[in-house]
């Protein structure tokens, strides 16, 4: 007896958006769709993060984010997006204009470190694949880059339950959230976000 192979998250995902294309679609009934499809396949568990799938298939020009949790699906541009890299020759001119260093750290191949060329404005906020928005940034540049990036969010948090606790006399809370900017400030990251102690 032959069953019918299940279908991924992100098939679901893609199916749903492919149900109803060109339209502004909030993530919250594309999850509920997902997860009842997802069930209806004999799963006894939920599936993970639909609307990171979302996310990634945003990443990759499969979606149009038209604003926080809402996305639309473009058959004619679907996928485009992803295949707007630099070439081989942009990349060529961007390592040289850069010295073949990291612009951050100043680390060549010399040093042993392996360079990447890098969107400055990244792809899924709109940056273009053009020399001027490129930079050679070394891997773990590259890599501090990313991750100091989701950090953002963290801090602004914080320093938004330092200002609410502070309000309210919650000396703990308050406590609590100095001591945690204060380890961003002790390994200088996000220092662009300004807090006073």
């Amino acid at each position: 007896m032959s069953h019918k192979p299940r279908k991924t998250i992100r098939q679901l995902v893609q199916e749903y958006f492919q149900q109803h294309p060109n339209q502004d679609l909030e993530h919250g009934p594309v999850v509920d769709w997902v997860t009842e499809q997802w069930m209806l396949q004999g799963s006894k568990t939920p599936p993970r993060d639909p609307w990171r799938t979302m996310r990634k298939l945003h990443q990759e020009g499969w979606l149009i984010k038209v604003r926080k949790g809402v996305y639309r699906y473009d058959p004619e541009t679907a996928g485009k997006i992803a295949l707007d890299d630099f070439t081989p020759e942009q990349k060529q001119i961007i390592l040289e204009r850069d010295n073949y260093r990291c612009v951050i750290c100043g680390k060549g191949k010399a040093d042993g470190v392996e360079l990447h060329v890098d969107h400055i404005k990244p792809r899924h906020l709109g940056g273009q694949s053009v020399v001027e928005n490129g930079q050679t940034l070394c891997a773990q540049c590259n890599f501090r880059k990313k991750v100091y990036k989701q950090t953002e969010t963290g801090k602004r948090m914080f320093i938004r339950l330092l200002e609410l606790a502070e309000r309210e006399g919650d000396e703990k809370t308050a406590r609590f959230c100095k001591a945690v900017l204060k380890v961003y400030e002790e390994h200088g990251v996000n220092d662009h976000i300004r807090w006073e102690d």
